[in-house]
């Protein structure tokens, strides 16, 4: 795959319990969302049945990781307890790494202890949309296990980040926090930390455009960029669309997002964004 001229060398391999994951040419995370109330898919995976029939399909279209979230971070969703979370992820984190060893699970969660517990079922990767900031004991957690950590940006917490973001440069602001959060992760020993600017997360959508259009500099880190804009109101706002028929929207901003340094595009439609992936790579 083409580097931007103003790419730095990334890392481009993550050891997830053992197996090496080699990154170059891109790869596809899976969305698994074991909630009631997500944006998009929310209560279509929640029985056992139907989140391994979903994790069978996104696996054979080829996605490289499997992300289980059981806590939905659209604005004003509710805020569940540990307990209520855990009861929703552990028992399909649990049957997916028995009916497919081979997969790479990853935890969408902030909290420490929903990432310990489903480690111990068999999650190999942390998603965390706090970057940390949410749990005070995430990054010791991540440490203590050496997974690989998807360090994400968000301002404020999923019930009021859409309130009123504000920033003086929001590219900027978003690359030194990615920068000093990293930097205590590896101060704790974590090797393999992927970043993730957080589109929509406490952005409005010039925010939101601003950071693609700088998406380069965040290659000034070295690390895997994970970018995730799957039918997000960054394409409906801008489309006029809804999220059940913005995927070429999507397609769309995985695709520049591809050629400006991703690594790893996060997506409910994986055989889509297998596609962008395969035709970018053909480029000389």
């Amino acid at each position: 795959m083409p580097n931007h001229p103003n790419i730095f060398p990334v890392k481009k391999t993550l050891n997830c319990k053992g197996k090496l994951i080699n990154l170059e040419g891109g790869a596809v995370m899976g969305i698994l969302n074991i909630t009631p109330d997500s944006f998009y898919d929310g209560g279509n995976y929640s029985t056992i049945d139907a989140a391994l029939l979903q994790a069978e399909k996104m696996l054979k279209e080829g996605a490289t990781f499997i992300d289980v979230g059981g806590y939905s971070s659209r604005p004003g969703a509710e805020n569940i307890s540990v307990d209520d979370e855990l009861k929703r992820v552990l028992p399909i984190v649990e049957s997916i790494s028995q009916k497919f060893p081979e997969a790479i699970i990853s935890i969408d969660t902030f909290r420490a202890d929903v990432a310990e517990k489903t480690i111990e079922a068999g999650a190999a990767m942390v998603n965390d949309i706090g970057g940390g900031m949410l749990d005070e004991n995430m990054f010791a957690t991540i440490a203590k296990f050496k997974v690989p950590y998807v360090l994400m940006h968000m301002q404020n917490t999923p019930e009021n980040m859409q309130a009123e973001p504000t920033y003086n440069d929001v590219a900027k602001e978003v690359l030194q926090f990615l920068i000093n959060q990293s930097n205590k992760l590896f101060a704790l020993g974590v090797n393999d930390v992927i970043i993730d600017p957080g589109f929509g997360f406490g952005k409005t959508l010039e925010h939101n455009y601003q950071l693609l259009n700088q998406l380069e500099q965040f290659s000034l880190m070295g690390l895997p960029l994970l970018v995730g804009f799957s039918r997000k109101s960054m394409v409906n706002k801008v489309l006029g669309t809804k999220p059940e028929n913005a995927l070429n929207g999507t397609t769309v901003l995985n695709t520049l997002a591809m050629q400006k340094g991703a690594s790893i595009l996060r997506v409910h439609d994986v055989k889509e964004a297998m596609e962008t992936l395969k035709i970018i790579r053909q480029l000389p």
